[in-house]
């Protein structure tokens, strides 16, 4: 278990959220604001650190319009630990 990267996930709302959101399928950004709520630059926010971690990696970096991002197995992994948690 890695407790540092739970912790970075946990004590941040929006991460929490949009890390459980991508379990389920892969999503664009503004599927992601219309289905949380969360900002627009609060959703931005929290993928490029989730990215940054290596949680979540956007499936087509080239596109301008519709990037899609997902879960990767290590943001799997954290997702399934931080659940135990709670």
């Amino acid at each position: 278990m890695d407790e540092q990267l739970i912790s970075f996930v946990m004590r941040s709302k929006n991460r929490k959220i949009v890390l459980a959101l991508l379990e389920s399928k892969p999503m664009i950004p503004a599927q992601i604001m219309k289905e949380t709520g969360i900002y627009k630059s609060h959703t931005s926010r929290a993928l490029k650190e989730l990215t940054e971690k290596g949680l979540v990696f956007c499936k087509n970096p080239n596109d301008r319009a519709y990037r899609f991002y997902a879960l990767t197995a290590k943001g799997k992994r954290i997702l399934k630990d931080a659940n135990f948690l709670l």
